[in-house]
C-alpha cells in the first residue's frame, strides 16, 4: 500500500468540476520506480473546447504520452484539469501547447508528447503535436518522434 497518497485531493473525494480553464486542478505523486524509463500514455476519448471566435465546441480524441522522472499526474486531477477546457475558447494549436506547458511544469518528466486528434470542421481536421525532452537521450527521443510524426489518424 502506497504511503504518499494522502496529500492528493481529488483521488477518492466529491469533486467540482472546473467552469473555466484551471491547472491548480492538477496533481501529483512520487514515481516509485524513477529508477527505469517507461511510458506513460493517457488518452481523453472526449476531450472538448471552445472556439475562440465562434463560440462552437471542438472535439477531440487527445493522446498524452511521458516518460516520467520523479512524478506522475495522479489521473483524476487529470480528468478534471481537461475538463476545465470545455468552457474555454482557444484554438487547436494553443490546447495542445498549453496542456503540454501544464504538465511539464507539474511533473518535469523525461519526456513528454501530446497530440490533438480534432474533429473535421468545415472538411478540415487540424491534429497538433508538441513534444519535447530532458537531457540528451530525451531531446534524442523528441527529435526523432517529431521528424517521424504524421499525424495520420
Amino acid at each position: 500500500m502506497r504511503k504518499d497518497t494522502d496529500k492528493l485531493k481529488a483521488l477518492g473525494a466529491k469533486s467540482e468540476i472546473p467552469l473555466a480553464y484551471n491547472p491548480g486542478v492538477l496533481e501529483a505523486f512520487d514515481n516509485a520506480k524513477s529508477e527505469r524509463d517507461y511510458w506513460v500514455s493517457l488518452t481523453c476519448e472526449e476531450f472538448t473546447t471552445l472556439c475562440p471566435k465562434t463560440g462552437q465546441p471542438d472535439f477531440a480524441t487527445l493522446t498524452i504520452r511521458y516518460i516520467p522522472a520523479k512524478k506522475l499526474v495522479e489521473s483524476k486531477s487529470l480528468k478534471l484539469y481537461l475538463f476545465s477546457f470545455r468552457n474555454n475558447g482557444d484554438f487547436h494549436e494553443d490546447v495542445v501547447n498549453i496542456i503540454y506547458r501544464d504538465l511539464d511544469s507539474l511533473m518535469k518528466p523525461k519526456y513528454l508528447e501530446v497530440v490533438g486528434k480534432f474533429a473535421s470542421r468545415g472538411g478540415i481536421s487540424i491534429d497538433p503535436f508538441v513534444n519535447g525532452g530532458r537531457g540528451k537521450k530525451y531531446e534524442a527521443l523528441a527529435a526523432e518522434r517529431f521528424d517521424t510524426w504524421r499525424g495520420v489518424r
